[in-house]
């Protein structure tokens, strides 16, 4: 990697610690914290949202009639997301401890916080939960594919990549024979030590 490279992703990097600093201070402006892993409401902010709740009779009437018919169609994915939920995680079981690569936490990418939140009725909060779990098991798969991905093929491709995963950045460039043959193991070692780290 070119030290430009290496200073546009350092870049990249404080711009991500001072978006976290912004979020922060609108998680307070909305009267929320994180302590110990578990959100943290101001007194009286929940019975606001209580109060906002729009009833399960009102939702429906305001609802798209579109929307409506449309999800049996999009709960029906439910089936292929746990299918491949259960697959890659079998897969990342069996083939991670051959490789001696970190198994990915399933629970760092799935997370279902949004439908305990008092203004959604139990429509939306189901929604959210769905969501919540079929963008998790995408992201849950995306972490492990790339982790396969630096350990069998790390070479950028040729042409762009609309939204590449963390770990493409630090690939080998298209058409790096020699850099292919030199770094490759280094690539693979890189994801046998991260198993070591605290």
């Amino acid at each position: 990697m070119t030290r430009n490279l290496r200073d546009i992703l350092n870049d990249i990097d404080l711009l991500r610690t001072e978006l976290e600093t912004e979020l922060e201070s609108r998680r307070t402006q909305l009267g929320w914290k994180l302590r110990d892993g578990l959100v943290k409401f101001e007194q009286g902010v929940t019975a606001e949202h209580r109060k906002l709740r729009v009833g399960v009779a009102r939702f429906l009437a305001n609802s798209n009639p579109g929307t409506i018919l449309t999800a049996p169609v999009i709960y029906s994915l439910i089936f292929p997301f746990v299918l491949v939920d259960l697959w890659i995680s079998v897969y990342q079981h069996i083939c991670f401890r051959a490789y001696g690569i970190e198994r990915v936490r399933r629970a760092d990418y799935i997370r279902f916080d949004r439908g305990r939140l008092r203004y959604l009725n139990w429509i939306e909060a189901l929604n959210c939960t769905y969501c919540s779990y079929a963008n998790g098991v995408i992201a849950y798969v995306r972490e492990i594919a790339s982790r396969t991905e630096q350990y069998w093929c790390p070479i950028k491709h040729a042409l762009r990549l609309r939204d590449p995963h963390a770990r493409y950045d630090d690939f080998i460039e298209y058409g790096d024979a020699a850099g292919y043959r030199e770094r490759l193991e280094a690539l693979r070692q890189e994801l046998r030590e991260t198993r070591r780290q605290p």
